[in-house]
């Protein structure tokens, strides 16, 4: 099979041959159609994260068909359609796996960074953190919801019942929480980089009440904000622009760092959280939904050989909704 491989962090992927793996106990081969490219995949390529396995598969927004299932599967099919998103296993007995925590699992691996992902023809998957895919969307554009969407969903429900909803980023994640945000009867009002016409734009086509530059104020005081741009001077931005009682959720693994601030924004019982991976129950709840909500994918296809054009772009900020792999 060929894969695109990231042998030392800072260089560019090498797309290589490596023969197809084959499924143990509890694992399934999947024949990859497609593979959504998440920002984490960037900060992984970049060194932003450390200690990946090293050389690694990126890729954690994985859709495919099963093509063989090892001993102990029983869930699920040769032949069936599947997404593999960003958690891949956990210890299943820690004090947080046991309380329903298991995003924060210490023993846990990710796919595409301790795991081989997949940028490649075929992955291996455990079962139990593979699930159906039941949504009317394209295997490309399906890819998105394995992170983008699964992130954007864990970060919309910290925002409780906020009505005037404010989103700092408005890339893969936000197209789609904004949709799911507008479908739940939510204003959404998008901030992007400063004179970002252009996605500005988008986020209006997408139903946004109001759009413009970060450095802008919103016309109306929100109740919540999700940052998913990782950029740390957003934070101090964001809760100036949140009213008492509301909530700040910062949605990306990685930032920058946040500028001191002067506590009077944080005080009114405001509240700042971050959101570390997501749970199966997090994936099961999100595909449940978007299989109702009228989901407008906007996907930039690349095949498999142009992976680090992908990233260049997604890097650059180039990309409007999500640039997506496919084999």
């Amino acid at each position: 099979m060929k894969a695109m491989v990231l042998k030392r962090p800072g260089e560019p992927l090498r797309l290589v041959e490596r023969d197809i793996p084959e499924p143990g106990p509890g694992q399934v081969l999947l024949k990859v159609s497609a593979c959504g490219v998440c920002r984490t995949d960037l900060h992984v390529a970049d060194g932003d994260l450390r200690h990946p396995k090293l050389p690694v598969v990126p890729g954690h927004e994985i859709v495919g068909t099963i093509e063989a299932a090892g001993s102990e599967v029983l869930d699920l099919r040769v032949g069936q359609r599947v997404g593999v998103p960003w958690l891949a296993a956990t210890c299943g007995c820690c004090r947080y796996c046991r309380s329903g925590r298991e995003n924060l699992c210490d023993e846990a691996r990710f796919t595409g960074y301790t795991l081989d992902g997949g940028y490649a023809e075929y992955a291996l998957a455990r079962a139990d953190y593979a699930f159906p895919l039941d949504v009317m969307l394209a295997d490309a554009e399906a890819a998105p919801l394995l992170c983008a969407g699964l992130i954007g969903y864990r970060a919309l429900r910290f925002a409780g019942e906020a009505e005037a909803l404010g989103i700092y980023g408005f890339g893969a994640a936000a197209h789609i929480v904004a949709q799911v945000a507008r479908h739940q009867g939510r204003r959404v009002f998008a901030f992007t980089r400063p004179g970002d016409v252009k996605a500005q734009d988008f986020a209006r086509a997408l139903g946004a009440a109001w759009a413009g530059g970060s450095d802008e104020a919103a016309p109306v005081t929100l109740e919540a904000a999700l940052i998913f741009a990782p950029v740390g001077s957003l934070v101090p931005a964001a809760l100036k622009a949140t009213d008492k009682g509301g909530t700040v959720v910062l949605g990306g693994i990685h930032m920058s760092d946040i500028p001191a601030m002067p506590y009077e924004i944080l005080w009114g019982e405001r509240t700042l959280r971050s959101v570390a991976n997501l749970t199966r129950q997090d994936a099961t709840e999100f595909l449940t939904l978007a299989a109702h909500v009228p989901l407008k994918m906007h996907v930039e296809t690349h095949p498999l050989a142009e992976a680090n054009t992908a990233l260049d772009r997604l890097r650059s900020g180039a990309l409007t909704g999500a640039a997506v792999l496919v084999m």
